[in-house]
């Protein structure tokens, strides 16, 4: 048993795993690992762990940081997006070498470490919680598109209704837009995050590089000659398609409901493609009352899912302070 480092993993055994494991995203493809290395912004990292020259296990990550100097520094984190990809026969030796050198690797770098879990990871929480990782409650919302007649199906009455109209009355959906379309799209996200998700949203180099990538698809919505929400999402060799990020100018246009049509076309690209699932990639806490999201997801007829996050500290005082400093910056 032993680590290999990224430029030493054997590329076909690499895409060979995301065939194969039943936890396998995009998100812990050698593509999307030279994505994340490829950003300005982002430190990526990715190792793996054989055994008798099998790959059995690869986490794919990167560190991010937010704002000024002061605020990055209490902001530096190490996410793990979809969670690492694991052969589903993988020991838990195995898996306990990956995540220690994941820990030893990034101790220095980063005050906690976070794998946001897209599939079911139950089997090795015990070992997760061996190596110090704790479990939080995380939701994430499933859509079955193995066919359009199933997403029509259990799609919600209102959902049906506003997509109908927004089309009668004049919006479509641009599936192969401009890169000027994608940043006029990108100035609405940055106005949603701004004034209602208050979280930090990737520069606008994440989505002209996720532009540019074979597996990524951009669903924009035009109205009236001029963009007014859209959907962005990655799939995975026709299995799962992710939808990464969704906004619409919504409210704005009358009979006109751009989030809604975005997220549909979502659905429907990824029945045409094949892909059985379409994964709406995080719908709260389940202690989030009234969670607005959740709520509009859940009306596209998906399943309710809570496969959670694994969650490491490496630096319990920075941590608190980081903490305490994200509310006082939300109330303000």
């Amino acid at each position: 048993m032993n680590l290999v480092e990224v430029n030493d993993i054997n590329r076909d055994a690499w895409a060979e795993l995301a065939r194969r494991s039943s936890v396998a995203t995009w998100f812990q493809t050698e593509e999307a690992y030279r994505f994340f290395d490829s950003l300005s912004f982002l430190w990526a990292f990715a190792f793996g762990v054989e055994n008798d020259g099998k790959l059995k296990g690869i986490v794919v990550g990167y560190v991010q940081k937010d704002g000024g100097r002061l605020k990055r520094f209490f902001s530096r984190r190490a996410i793990i997006t979809g969670g690492p990809l694991l052969a589903d026969d993988i020991s838990d030796d195995e898996l306990r070498c990956l995540l220690n050198t994941l820990k030893d690797r990034l101790k220095q770098k980063v005050i906690y470490i976070e794998t946001r879990n897209f599939n079911d990871y139950s089997h090795w929480r015990g070992v997760f919680g061996e190596c110090g990782f704790g479990y939080e409650s995380h939701y994430d919302i499933h859509v079955d598109t193995s066919s359009m007649d199933v997403v029509n199906e259990r799609m919600g009455k209102s959902r049906k209704r506003d997509i109908r109209v927004s089309m009668r009355d004049g919006a479509s959906v641009v599936v192969e837009p401009t890169i000027e379309q994608v940043r006029s799209c990108y100035s609405i996200l940055r106005e949603l995050y701004l004034t209602k998700v208050k979280t930090p949203l990737f520069p606008i180099e994440f989505f002209e590089k996720l532009y540019l990538m074979d597996s990524s698809a951009f669903l924009l919505v035009e109205y009236e000659g001029k963009i007014i929400g859209g959907t962005v999402c990655v799939g995975i060799g026709g299995k799962i398609l992710f939808e990464m990020y969704a906004c619409g100018k919504d409210g704005v246009y009358k009979n006109i409901f751009p989030s809604e049509l975005a997220t549909y076309a979502g659905l429907q690209y990824a029945a045409e493609q094949g892909c059985l699932r379409f994964d709406m990639m995080g719908a709260g806490k389940p202690d989030d009352g009234g969670y607005g999201v959740r709520d509009f997801k859940l009306k596209f007829g998906g399943k309710l899912v809570e496969y959670g996050r694994y969650h490491y500290v490496c630096n319990h005082l920075l941590y608190g302070i980081g903490k305490l400093g994200v509310k006082i910056l939300k109330k303000a």
